[in-house]
């Protein structure tokens, strides 16, 4: 099973130094294409404003400003699953697991950057600030990656059951071409996407605890404080909505 997962705005700082290279991600062959958008991005910081940079990173903060107004291509990197924080990592607790739960999660779960475009858990990245939603030289970045990673993602996963774990914002980057499970969370009969993000963490970790690797076993899997209500069939899609309590 893999398991599409969402990046964090938000993000742990630190690293090693190894710098950004062809072997930094999965689909090395398309490394050039994910380079034109990093250099766009690194020669961006370099010379836009301070209205420019407070609108692409979200913050009017001059120390945060400071801080990712660097030359990404030094700077350290670390795997995309300890680079990132916020809520649904949080709930993970990637560095409380074990070895083995660890090393499944470094394995199958993509992670879909609104910079950097898909990479694996176990890639690693830089730690840059992107606003979700806010570009740079007009470009439309989630038309690019999809445009340019579909054909190799599609490859990727063919012969895999696939859990799409995504806040809507990052569907637009891939779509699904297979039948896949999504899911939906409720409480009293609404739908809750604070309480989202935190089950998707926890769901993530028992995925990884348990070693899911199909949909059958994803199915029988017992999740603390949630029931299935129903099971949505929409296309290739089936979404699994919980009732939370």
């Amino acid at each position: 099973m893999k398991i599409l997962f969402s990046p964090s705005e938000t993000k742990n700082d630190g690293g090693n130094l190894e710098y950004i290279n062809k072997n930094s991600f999965i689909f090395p062959e398309l490394f050039e294409k994910r380079l034109e958008i990093l250099e766009k991005y690194n020669n961006f910081i370099k010379t836009a404003s301070k209205e420019e940079l407070e609108k692409l990173f979200g913050t009017k903060k001059i120390d945060v400003i400071e801080k990712y107004k660097v030359n990404i291509f030094k700077a350290p990197t670390k795997k995309a699953i300890q680079r990132y924080e916020g809520v649904a990592y949080d709930y993970l607790s990637y560095n409380n697991l074990n070895e083995q739960t660890q090393k499944y999660l470094d394995e199958n779960v993509i992670i879909f950057s609104n910079l950097i475009g898909p990479i694996l858990a176990g890639d690693k990245v830089i730690d840059y600030k992107l606003k979700q939603g806010e570009t740079f030289e007009n470009l439309k970045i989630d038309k690019y990656y999809n445009d340019n990673f579909s054909e190799v993602l599609d490859e990727y996963l063919q012969d895999e059951d696939i859990l799409d774990l995504r806040a809507g914002f990052y569907e637009k980057f891939y779509t699904i071409k297979k039948p896949n499970y999504s899911m939906k969370f409720v409480k009293d009969g609404k739908v809750v996407s604070h309480f989202a993000k935190a089950y998707r963490g926890e769901i993530l970790k028992l995925v990884a605890q348990n070693k899911i690797k199909t949909f059958e076993e994803l199915l029988a899997l017992e999740i603390p404080n949630l029931g299935i209500i129903e099971i949505k069939e929409q296309k290739l899609k089936k979404e699994i909505v919980f009732s939370i309590g």
